[in-house]
């Protein structure tokens, strides 16, 4: 009886024009580079649906959807969370990036002992993406000079444009000043480095239609995206 009725729901919410409010929750890079494709798309695909969005890092995205303050998160992975389900659903590319009259900017593959002791600016310790930079230099024995931690991109970019330091930032982020000559990518000799971005929601029997409808209306344009997240194979 129970596989009847959620069967006949199902159908009736395909029938229905989606309306009331989606709250989402996702990183800064997420929003800048992700969201507004995707929100477009939801907007003119599901036009009643009310869409919120909050910025926030993975405990603040973790906190919220367990509280219900959020329906879906579009986050980092792996998250430890044995309440949330998780589903990968994009590759993004890491590379180092400098300002161009750095003197690592005269080469496209960097060795590891290029590194030691060069000054960073990274995102901010406990987030997936620091955890993997800081992985690779304590397997490959690199000290880093980290002179600025955050988790907002923009200012990373900003501070690496400024000749504060470099750093190691997703490949989406960085192209569009890379294209503009503003930036330098690299990419690390023997160390490709990859991080995972995924949707994150409470585990239940049956997902709400706005939250399975956001996860296909990606699908649908996630191509898209994985265009971007992959640098062209001459960096």
């Amino acid at each position: 009886f129970q596989d009847m009725e959620e069967t006949i729901t199902g159908i009736s919410d395909q029938r229905e024009t989606l309306h009331g409010t989606m709250r989402l929750v996702a990183g800064m890079t997420v929003c800048l580079y992700v969201f507004p494709a995707l929100l477009a798309e939801m907007r003119r695909v599901f036009p009643s649906l009310d869409l919120k969005i909050t910025v926030g890092g993975i405990e603040r995205s973790v906190a919220m959807l367990r509280s219900g303050a959020a329906d879906l998160g579009l986050v980092t992975l792996p998250v430890k969370a044995a309440d949330l389900a998780s589903q990968p659903v994009l590759e993004e590319e890491l590379l180092l990036i400098t300002y161009p009259t750095h003197p690592l900017a005269q080469k496209r593959t960097i060795r590891p002992a290029d590194l030691h002791q060069q000054p960073f600016i990274l995102f901010e310790a406990g987030s997936v993406t620091r955890r993997l930079v800081d992985q690779f230099c304590a397997q490959e024995g690199i000290e880093l000079d980290i002179v600025m931690e955050t988790e907002n991109v923009e200012i990373i970019k900003a501070m690496v444009h400024s000749g504060i330091g470099i750093s190691i930032i997703p490949w989406q982020a960085a192209a569009a000043d890379v294209a503009a000559h503003e930036l330098f990518c690299s990419r690390i000799e023997g160390h490709p480095l990859w991080r995972q971005t995924g949707w994150l929601y409470p585990k239940m029997n049956r997902l709400p239609r706005p939250v399975s409808e956001a996860i296909r209306v990606f699908e649908e344009i996630r191509t898209r995206f994985e265009n971007e997240a992959r640098a062209p194979k001459d960096y």
